[in-house]
């Protein structure tokens, strides 16, 4: 399934976001993309995946234009088709770690199939701490739970908001093995914003986002 963004510009008031970003990201393709703070990265991983809006092009994904849909639709096809790593984890601590990585098959209505959470856990290098809180991990496993929640309903496309950003090298390291990894093993598309020059340098495809585009 590909992602293709075609002239895509953001606002707030008069000030510019981006304009002009154009880029298309294949299935099984690792595209990184940086810039200096505050041009608006995050803001366009939020547009790739429906939950902001922009002020002029489009962004489709395997022919579906996300713009066009409504909030109720957009919701389901984000849910069937995304996968989210939040830099902040966005773990929730009343639920437990099985229960947190659970929730996107919980949302479409699946059993957990095959034991997947356990085989997610496992994956992601947390064998055995389903029952944890989140509050008793630290914050390189609370990115690791996050990231077995954003991979466990295999989505086709995997967006990844500076992973690694909290992380010491070691941990960092080990959690781009593992995002690489899943996206190979699944066929996913994997774009990462990040400031990390080891993140990035592993990219298909490193791409600059400045104010007037996006260059390679």
């Amino acid at each position: 399934m590909t992602l293709r963004i075609t002239n895509l510009g953001k606002h707030y008031g008069e000030a510019p976001v981006f304009e002009n970003v154009t880029l298309g990201v294949e299935p099984g393709e690792f595209v990184a993309i940086v810039g200096e703070s505050g041009v608006g990265k995050s803001t366009l991983l939020n547009c790739m995946a429906g939950l902001d809006s922009w002020d002029q092009g489009t962004v489709t994904h395997d022919g579906t234009d996300i713009g066009a849909l409504g909030g109720e639709a957009c919701a389901l096809w984000r849910r069937r088709h995304v996968g989210f790593v939040f830099q902040a984890f966005h773990v929730l601590p009343h639920l437990d770690v099985a229960q947190n990585v659970a929730l996107p098959l919980m949302l479409l209505g699946r059993q957990n199939e095959e034991g997947r959470v356990a085989k997610m856990l496992d994956a992601v290098g947390l064998p055995g701490m389903g029952a944890r809180l989140p509050q008793t991990l630290s914050g390189g496993q609370l990115q690791r739970v996050a990231i077995a929640r954003a991979l466990v309903h295999r989505p086709a496309l995997l967006l990844a908001d500076e992973p690694t950003g909290n992380l010491d090298p070691s941990t960092a390291a080990k959690v781009m093995d593992l995002l690489i990894g899943q996206t190979r093993e699944h066929g996913a598309s994997l774009v990462l914003v990040t400031h990390s020059e080891s993140a990035a340098a592993r990219a298909d495809r490193l791409l600059h986002l400045t104010a007037g585009g996006i260059r390679a």
